[in-house]
C-alpha cells in the first residue's frame, strides 16, 4: 500500500500529470476508448391471429408442505426454427412488471426425447429462446413455481392446507400472438379431499385432478383458483350467479351469520343498482381467512382474490376496517376490467402497461368502494364519515403535493412497486387511490350542486360502466371520453377541473368535495371509533396529525411526517422508541406525555435507538399542540350531501352451503 507521501513516486509523475495525460489520450483519436455494446431487448410485435393448436397445461399443487407447484406444458408447434417462449411479465391487476420470475425454476424443454438448449434473453429476462428441430410437432415443457416459504421472500401462495393459484405464475406462452388468440386446456391436481373455487368451467374430475374446459390465455390468467381443506360457499344473489367462497385453516372460522351473509349480498344488489348492467356470467369472491397467505385484494373480471384475517367473521365488529375490500374489488369488474384506460390495455403480457388513467381505474373505484360498502350496510354512515376524515387528514398534513402532482403518482406501480419508502409523506406513493377518491367526491358534489341535486356521479357510473349489458368484452376509453360523459350528465368545464385536480402543486388536501358535501375537516383530542379500530387492526398508534409519528405497538417508528416536530427532532422510520420522559414506551405513556406537553411546560423526551446506531440517544421533540385526531363536523345550514351519497336501499335473502 502506498503512503500519501509516495503518491506518483513509482513513475515520477504527479497526479496532475496523470490527468493531463488522460486529457491527451481523450483528444488522441488513435487511442481506442471503451464503447457500449448495442444490445436491444428482444421483441416481436404480437399479432391478432390464432396460435397453432391449443396448449395443454397440467398443474400439480400437491406438494403443500414445501410449497412447490409443478407444471407440465404441452405446446404444439407448426414448424422448426427459432422460437421464443415468454413468462408473463405484466400481470393484470398489478399495474407493473411484478410477476415473480425469480420463483420460476427447473425449466426443461423437450422435442420428443431430445432435450433442447434454451437461452434467456440478456435484456428481457422473461423471454427464453430455443431452436425447434425440423419435424417437431409438440414441445414438452416442465418447470416449477416455488412459492415463498416466508413473507420475506414474497407473497406466500401455498400453505399446508390452502392454495391461491394464479395461472400466470405457472405457465409459458409462445411469443407473437395476442393472448386472446392462444387457447389453453388447464388442469390442476390438488391434495386429497381439498375443495376449490374458480370461475373456470370444469369438464371433469378424476380423483383429485380437475380438468377445465379450454379457454383463451387472457381469460385463464384472469381466472385464479383458490383451494383448501376447509371451505364454504355462500350464494349472494337470487340468480345464483354471484358467490362468496370462503377458505380457512379452521372450520370454525367459516361460521357466517345470516346477517353477515345478507350484508355481503346487499353489496351485490347495490352494485347492480349503481351500474345497471353486469359484465360477467358468474362472479366469485375467493376469500382466504388467513394470516399465512400473502396479498390483500386482487381484482379480476369475474372474481376477486381477497385475503382477510381469520377472525373476519368470528370477530365481526373488530374487523370493521377490513370490510371495504369486497366492494373495491367487485367494482373493478366494471371499472378496470370491463372499462379500461386505453393505455392500460395490452394484447399480451410482455407488452408494458401504461397507467396514466389510474385516477379513474383506481381513484373512482376507491370512491365507489367506500360508497357501496356503506350503501350495503357493511359500514354505517358514521363509520364512512370517520374513514373519510382519516383520508382527508392524511393529505391535509402530507406536504408532498408541493413538488409532485397526483397525476405523476400514476407511475408509482412501476417506479416503486410498493416497496417501503423512508419518507412517504414527501415522496408520495400511489396517491391516485385516496386523493383520487377525494377528487371524485368533488366531482360528485359538483354535479349534485349544479343540477339542483337531480343528478350525481351515479348517473356517470351508469352511462360509463353500465353500457352493453351482458358483454364481457373490454371497452377501452381515454380522458376525452371521461370528460364527454361528465358533460353529458352536467355541463361544466370538466377538462379544466380534472387537469387542475390532477396537476396541482400545493400543500394540503383537496377538500372542496367535503365542504359541498356538508362537512368540514377538523381535529379533536380523541380518536374516532373507526380510527381506534383501524389502529388496533394495524397494530399501531397513529399520531401523524400531531407530533408526526406513526408507531407500532412495541414503539417501532413506522412513519415520520416530513416537516413535523418528530422530523425536526431527527426521528426516522425503523427507529425504536424505548422510553418517554423516563418511562418505558407504551401507547398510554406517549399519549399522556403529548397531553402533558400541550401547555409548553412539560418536556417530551424520547429515548430512541435507530437501526444504524449501537447505543440509544435522547431526543427532545419540540411540540406543544396536544392531541390532534381527524373528525368531520357538519357545516351549519349546509345540505349534507355526503349522507345522501352514502344512503342505500334494498335487501335480499341469501343461502349458505358447506362444500
Amino acid at each position: 500500500m502506498l503512503t500519501s507521501g509516495a503518491v506518483g513516486s513509482a513513475t515520477g509523475a504527479t497526479m496532475s500529470d496523470q490527468f493531463d495525460t488522460q486529457d491527451s489520450m481523450t483528444l488522441d483519436r488513435s487511442v481506442r476508448l471503451p464503447q457500449p455494446i448495442v444490445e436491444n431487448a428482444w421483441s416481436v410485435e404480437p399479432q391478432d391471429k390464432d396460435y397453432y393448436g391449443a396448449l395443454k397445461l397440467d398443474i400439480d399443487a400437491t406438494d403443500t408442505l414445501r410449497g412447490i407447484v409443478s407444471a407440465k406444458l404441452v405446446m404444439p408447434v407448426a414448424k422448426g426454427g427459432p422460437m421464443t417462449l415468454l413468462y408473463p411479465k405484466w400481470m393484470p391487476g398489478y399495474h407493473s412488471p411484478q410477476n415473480p420470475i425469480e420463483l420460476f425454476a427447473g425449466l426443461e424443454i423437450k422435442a420428443g426425447d431430445l432435450i433442447l438448449d434454451w437461452k434467456r434473453d440478456p435484456v428481457e429476462v422473461y423471454a427464453f429462446h430455443i431452436d425447434v428441430p425440423e419435424g417437431t410437432g409438440v414441445l414438452d415443457i416442465s418447470f416449477q413455481f416455488l412459492s415463498p416459504t416466508t413473507s420475506t421472500q414474497g407473497d406466500v401462495v401455498v400453505t399446508e392446507d390452502m392454495l391461491n393459484l394464479q395461472w400466470g405464475r405457472t405457465l409459458l406462452y409462445p411469443a407473437g400472438y395476442y393472448a386472446r388468440r392462444i387457447q389453453v386446456q388447464p388442469s390442476v391436481k390438488m391434495p386429497e379431499g381439498w375443495r376449490y373455487a374458480t370461475v373456470l368451467q370444469a369438464e371433469d374430475r378424476q380423483g383429485d385432478t380437475v380438468h377445465f374446459a379450454p379457454v383463451s390465455l387472457d381469460v385463464l390468467v384472469d381466472s385464479p383458483v383458490m383451494a383448501g381443506q376447509h371451505c364454504r360457499e355462500v350464494t349472494l344473489d337470487t340468480d345464483g350467479a354471484v358467490h362468496m367462497n370462503l377458505f380457512a385453516h379452521r372450520a370454525d372460522d367459516l361460521e357466517i351469520t345470516d346477517e353477515q351473509a345478507a350484508l355481503h349480498a346487499a353489496l351485490v344488489e347495490q352494485a347492480d343498482k349503481l351500474f345497471g348492467a353486469r359484465h360477467f356470467d358468474n362472479y366469485r369472491f375467493l376469500v382466504a381467512l388467513t394470516e399465512e397467505l400473502g396479498g390483500g385484494g386482487i381484482e379480476h373480471h369475474r372474481s376477486a382474490e381477497i385475503i382477510a384475517p381469520p377472525s373476519y367473521l368470528t370477530q365481526w365488529e373488530s374487523n370493521l376496517p377490513k370490510r371495504d375490500v369486497f366492494a373495491h374489488e367487485f367494482t373493478h369488474s366494471w371499472n378496470g376490467k370491463f372499462r379500461r384506460g386505453a393505455d392500460s390495455w395490452t394484447p399480451s403480457f410482455e407488452v408494458p402497461i401504461r397507467n396514466t388513467l389510474m385516477w379513474v381505474y383506481e381513484g373512482q373505484t376507491q370512491y365507489w368502494g367506500h360508497v357501496l360498502t356503506t350503501r350495503a350496510g357493511l359500514w354505517s354512515i358514521k363509520s364512512s364519515l370517520e374513514s373519510l376524515a382519516k383520508i382527508a387528514a392524511t393529505y391535509d398534513v402530507r406536504p408532498g403535493g408541493l413538488w409532485r402532482t397526483m397525476a405523476d403518482t400514476t407511475g408509482d406501480p412501476v417506479i416503486n412497486g410498493r416497496a417501503p419508502l423512508p419518507w412517504p409523506s414527501w415522496q408520495r406513493n400511489e396517491d391516485y387511490y385516496s386523493e383520487g377518491q377525494l377528487m371524485w367526491l368533488a366531482v360528485d358534489t359538483r354535479i349534485r350542486e349544479a343540477s339542483g341535486d337531480q343528478r350525481s356521479l351515479d348517473d356517470f357510473a351508469r352511462a360509463f360502466f353500465g353500457i352493453d349489458d351482458g358483454s364481457m368484452v373490454t371497452r377501452t376509453y381515454d380522458r376525452d371520453e371521461v370528460v364527454r360523459t361528465l358533460n353529458g350528465i352536467v355541463e361544466h368545464d370538466w377538462a379544466n377541473f380534472l387537469d387542475t385536480q390532477l396537476h396541482r402543486r400545493e400543500e394540503g388536501a383537496p377538500l372542496e368535495g367535503l365542504e359541498r358535501g356538508g362537512y368540514r375537516l377538523l381535529y379533536r383530542d380523541y380518536r374516532t371509533d373507526f380510527c381506534k379500530s383501524f389502529d388496533v387492526q394495524a397494530e399501531q398508534f397513529d399520531m401523524r396529525f400531531s407530533i408526526g409519528l406513526n408507531m407500532g405497538n412495541t414503539g417501532t417508528v413506522q412513519e415520520v411526517m416530513w416537516g413535523s416536530a418528530a422530523f425536526e427532532a431527527g426521528l426516522t422510520a425503523g427507529a425504536l422508541i424505548q422510553s418517554v420522559n423516563g418511562h418505558d414506551y407504551s401507547e398510554q405513556v406517549i399519549g399522556d406525555a403529548v397531553e402533558a406537553a400541550k401547555d409548553g411546560t412539560a418536556p417530551l423526551l424520547l429515548t430512541v435507538k435507530a437501526r444504524s446506531q449501537s447505543r440509544p440517544r435522547e431526543v427532545k421533540v419540540d411540540y406543544s399542540g396536544g392531541h390532534r385526531f381527524p373528525h368531520l363536523e357538519p357545516i351549519e345550514g349546509a345540505r349534507r350531501r355526503l349522507d345522501e351519497i352514502f344512503a342505500g336501499k334494498g335487501s335480499m335473502t341469501v343461502r349458505g352451503d358447506d362444500d
